[in-house]
């Protein structure tokens, strides 16, 4: 400590108790990202690993679920179905529908398609570049907060619509959903399989009868030919019953009336018939013939 303007004054430093001697180790070790507030924590590896026990831990949870729940599946396609519906998954629900409107489909498909996804999901990768503010509270960021509340909104009416509109279709033309129809199918499979060991009567294959009748002259040149088959076997996997054995189940009256007005997935039938040449005489021998299908 110097007290005057001499060259030659002895010159005394005085330590302040208040500073605290660092070792070399203690300089060579930075300080925790917590001692600096305002600040974040290093990326790599601190974040990142935190962020890496989080997927695992999700991932893990998937696996369980995808393991203890299989995939539900439907039969192979078949396109002569005209009773399937095609769904997409839930996630892309909103789309699905949105490509329902007059706007966005026909000559504005582009603009469905293309355009309005495009500005959603590009604006959604453009988010951090475009809103670079400091604040964290969603009520400090009203436009990026209306967005976001904007869209979960939208995106969560057009999935609910969509899956109504299904379930009302499904509803109407008394359809089931394949992969519940199959795993139906699957279990009764089971069921029968675990049943076994006595010896069980097989029931006879029912086979076409009458086949000489004139109604099985008209049955081929009817439109019912071109969904259930010349062995009146029809497309189980599609929805469409055989008529073999439909003897057993309606009376000639009964299939004169489906013919008329339809049932289920099949629409009517008596008009195109007619336009095929068909008179009422020969509705009414078709009809007859039907009913003749009886399991022997």
């Amino acid at each position: 400590m110097a007290h005057g303007h001499k060259s030659d004054e002895k010159i005394v430093y005085v330590g302040d108790s208040r500073v605290v001697k660092k070792s070399q180790e203690q300089r060579l070790i930075p300080r925790d990202y917590s001692a600096y507030p305002g600040k974040s924590e290093a990326f790599i590896p601190n974040f990142l690993l935190k962020e890496w026990m989080v997927g695992v831990v999700v991932l893990v949870g998937m696996l369980v679920l995808v393991m203890s729940d299989p995939a539900p599946l439907g039969y192979p396609a078949d396109p002569k179905n005209t009773a399937f519906i095609p769904m997409p998954d839930w996630y892309f629900l909103f789309m699905y529908q949105l490509l329902k409107y007059p706007y966005t489909s026909g000559d504005y498909v582009v603009l469905g398609a293309v355009v309005v996804p495009g500005l959603l999901f590009g604006g959604l990768l453009l988010a951090p570049f475009l809103d670079t503010g400091k604040e964290r509270r969603f009520y400090r960021r009203p436009i990026a907060s209306s967005l976001m509340i904007l869209s979960l909104v939208a995106c969560t009416y057009l999935t609910y619509t969509s899956w109504s509109h299904y379930q009302v279709e499904l509803k109407e033309k008394n359809i089931i959903p394949e992969h519940i129809k199959r795993e139906e199918e699957l279990h009764a499979n089971k069921g029968a399989a675990a049943g076994g060991g006595a010896s069980k009567e097989t029931k006879k294959a029912a086979a076409i009868v009458a086949a000489d009748d004139p109604g099985a002259e008209l049955y081929k040149k009817a439109t019912c030919l071109s969904c259930h088959g010349a062995g009146l076997k029809g497309m189980p996997a599609s929805g469409v019953p055989a008529l073999l054995g439909v003897g057993d189940k309606h009376s000639k009256e009964e299939i004169l009336g489906i013919i008329k007005n339809g049932k289920g997935n099949m629409g009517k039938q008596y008009q195109a018939n007619i336009d095929k040449g068909f008179s009422d005489a020969d509705i009414d021998k078709l009809a007859d013939w039907l009913s003749k299908q009886k399991a022997q």
